[in-house]
């Protein structure tokens, strides 16, 4: 083989392996792109749309995975559980009446509960942002309740608004305290 078929060889050769790499970057960025979007349902595009950039915010997401893998997330004792539930009954039960400050008290009880699992709630948006890896579906509901309870004697809340926002609310209660993250998120310790 004379030097110029041996440097087209080499040179085809590096091309090949460049364009494999290249394919292998795209399958593994699309790849992840899939897992985050089916793990985090909507709240994967609320984020894109909010951060306006696909790649900042898928990591965002992946930080928000890693943040809550270190938490110590537990699940709640039976009388926990019991004292929750009945405070929560208690809350909707003044919604007839009162239906704004039940929103408010519906508010602190989800801040409750989840300072209780485990769950840092100092800061609002953090305390989402860990709700979001394990309640996705849940987590738009939740703020949406919790604009209603601050902005609620700032601005004109329908009753309707706050009814759906207690319905929606009620649903993330109700997985909080009976521990319904899927399998794959609870500790080992949890599982046996």
């Amino acid at each position: 083989m004379d030097t110029t078929n041996t440097m087209v060889l080499v040179l085809a050769i590096v091309g090949a392996l460049i364009v494999v790499g290249l394919i292998g970057a795209l399958l593994s960025r699309y790849q992840r792109s899939k897992r985050l979007q089916e793990k985090f349902g909507p709240e994967y595009e609320r984020t894109i749309n909010e951060m306006g950039d696909k790649r900042q915010a898928e990591h965002e997401l992946e930080t928000r995975l890693d943040h809550v893998k270190k938490l110590d997330i537990r699940t709640l004792a039976a009388e926990e559980v019991d004292r929750f539930t009945s405070e929560w009954q208690t809350t909707q039960a003044e919604f007839v009446d009162e239906p704004l400050a039940a929103i408010r008290k519906a508010d602190q009880l989800l801040s409750n509960v989840m300072k209780a699992k485990g769950y840092p709630v100092e800061d609002f948006e953090q305390g989402v942002a860990d709700i979001s890896v394990d309640f996705p579906d849940l987590v738009v509901d939740y703020r949406g309740l919790h604009l209603i309870a601050t902005r609620g004697d700032k601005e004109e809340v329908s009753t309707e608004e706050m009814r759906k926002a207690m319905v929606h609310a009620r649903a993330l209660f109700e997985n909080l305290v009976k521990d319904e993250r899927p399998v794959e998120q609870q500790d080992e310790k949890e599982r046996i």
